[in-house]
């Protein structure tokens, strides 16, 4: 039922006739009772906690049309928070009886979501199409361009020291800057089999989850901008080093994951929350030592420079600051909040002013570039 049919079936009979925006929870009960109006146990118990939070036990409209419609406003979250009893019904860990599927997308929802009410909208309302197909098609194209480049050059670790290897104009290099499209290819590029373990396995582990709940809008977003300030940061703090790998993306999701995490401590719910927030901390931290050492220490002679690390801290830049808003704002629409807009013109500036540092910074400041391969 959409919203002008309940909208009119309301007025002709006459639950709101002096059209305050409210319904008796009485009146509606009734009406859904004689015209079998279909709600699942998720959104009746939502319903009972909306006329938890109001005074009069009435049901606001517009809260109501968004509920049929299974969508969700900033109000409609706080009516749901500010209802003075909790779900009737028990915790999601409690069902039983539940196919493999569903048993997935409750492990999900306890993993990702801090409450209880987004776990129980999120498990009812999920489906199987559309998939979460972005993380994993990122993570197949670059697994095949990885062994693409493995058979050619018969080197599995430290590619970056092959010359072939950086002639790909998928890779980013300083002296090819012009070539825009190396702003985001870089990231199907890897420097060894570590790297790429090490990315495939978090967007595996982390980003499919997080589109499964966010979307492959928010996610893809999320992602690719970490991928682009990964590339511009480097551009302009470390003007000479090449960058490959995907790490930006990576470290942008990973970062707000944790964020989130941390700024919903007491909700969480996923098992031994500490010590994989340690080893998730360590097996970053370990990454970018690694690429530090690689930049600054190479372990074997090379024709230039190795590649930068700052990708992989611009992407985490990312994470706290947008990717931290994005997974808090679980079905919301962002473009509603004021927090939104100021990162979307933050991220604008700073694109920009990297536009502009690319076009006329290395020739006043007379940068010598290393050659391209």
């Amino acid at each position: 039922m959409d919203k002008t049919s309940l909208y009119q079936l309301i007025q002709e009979q006459q639950l709101d006739p002096e059209r305050t925006g409210f319904v008796a929870v009485e009146n509606f009960t009734s009406l859904v009772e004689h015209h079998e109006l279909q709600l699942d146990p998720s959104k009746l118990d939502m319903l009972f906690a909306l006329v938890q939070s109001n005074e009069h036990g009435q049901v606001c409209y517009q809260e109501l049309i968004e509920l049929m419609s299974s969508k969700r406003s900033s109000s409609f979250r706080r009516a749901i928070a500010n209802g003075r009893r909790t779900l009737q019904r028990d915790i999601l860990l409690d069902e039983t009886g539940l196919g493999v599927y569903k048993r997935f997308v409750r492990y999900v929802a306890y993993e990702i979501l801090p409450c209880e009410t987004d776990r129980r909208w999120y498990f009812h309302q999920s489906r199987l199409c559309p998939p979460p197909v972005f993380m994993a098609v990122i993570t197949i194209i670059q697994i095949v361009v990885f062994l693409c480049y493995g058979v050619m050059l018969n080197k599995w670790v430290l590619q970056t020291y092959q010359p072939e290897f950086m002639k790909s104009p998928l890779v980013y290099h300083p002296g090819h800057r012009a070539q825009v499209w190396r702003f985001l290819s870089y990231m199907f590029m890897h420097v060894g089999l570590e790297q790429l373990g090490f990315n495939a396995l978090l967007q595996l582990m982390i980003g499919v989850p997080l589109e499964m709940v966010h979307g492959i809008l928010r996610i893809s977003l999320l992602y690719m901008t970490g991928v682009v300030a990964g590339s511009l940061t480097v551009s302009i703090t470390d003007m000479r080093a090449p960058v490959v790998g995907g790490s930006g993306g990576v470290y942008a999701l990973c970062s707000a994951h944790l964020a989130n995490v941390v700024m919903n401590w007491a909700g969480m719910r996923c098992p031994y929350k500490l010590l994989r927030m340690i080893l998730a901390l360590v097996c970053m931290s370990s990454e970018v030592g690694r690429a530090v050492w690689l930049r600054f220490s190479p372990p074997l002679p090379s024709s230039g420079p190795q590649p930068s690390f700052m990708a992989h801290l611009s992407g985490a830049i990312v994470g706290i600051s947008m990717g931290l808003l994005i997974l808090r704002s679980y079905e919301e629409s962002l473009h509603k909040q004021c927090s939104w807009w100021v990162l979307v013109f933050s991220f604008i500036t700073f694109l920009l002013f990297a536009i502009f540092w690319n076009i006329f910074a290395y020739e006043l400041l007379g940068v010598q570039i290393p050659p391209p391969p």
